[in-house]
């Protein structure tokens, strides 16, 4: 059995044969609160409303009752209306559910492989640095102003850790 706490943080499965019929006291482990606790007996327990309601049943009652007939008939179309609407609900919801949650991993996705083609361009050109400057002698001064932005990044990154 699943008793709660009475400040309703903590819930703790018991086993029932621990509880006497007439009840102990329990102390809750996380606030350290102690209460009696006695169990309910379904017996005791309150009825509940059962929400599904069979049209089958009511048909009978409406035959009996030629003067509500016409009332009980709307009341029919109204049940089957709201079914049809609660099926169309549950279909709809986890498909909306599915592509809120396509579009964001979708976007974290491109971004790790945005960040990470771009780590292995700046390591491609730091290890081919030499050869590209003799090739192309002015992309010397573009290649530094770019290491010393990227350490300027860097130095600003753990300043803000």
């Amino acid at each position: 059995m699943i008793i709660t706490c009475p400040c309703e943080k903590k819930q703790f499965k018991i086993d029932s044969s621990l509880i006497p019929d007439e009840g102990r006291e329990l102390q809750c482990g996380s606030c350290e609160r102690v209460w009696f606790y006695k169990p309910i007996n379904e017996s005791e327990a309150p009825l509940t409303l059962n929400e599904n309601i069979s049209v089958n049943k009511i048909e009978p009652a409406i035959k009996k009752n030629d003067k509500n007939l016409e009332f009980s008939k709307e009341l029919q179309k109204e049940n089957i209306i709201v079914t049809k609407i609660k099926k169309e609900i549950s279909k709809e919801s986890p498909k909306t559910v599915k592509k809120l949650e396509n579009k964001g991993s979708k976007f974290f996705s491109y971004l790790i492989v945005f960040i990470i083609s771009f780590i292995a361009l700046i390591i491609f050109l730091d290890t081919l640095k030499t050869p590209l400057i003799n090739v192309f002698p002015r992309l010397e001064i573009i290649l530094f102003n770019l290491f010393e932005t990227l350490q300027d990044l860097k130095l600003f990154i753990i300043d803000l850790v």
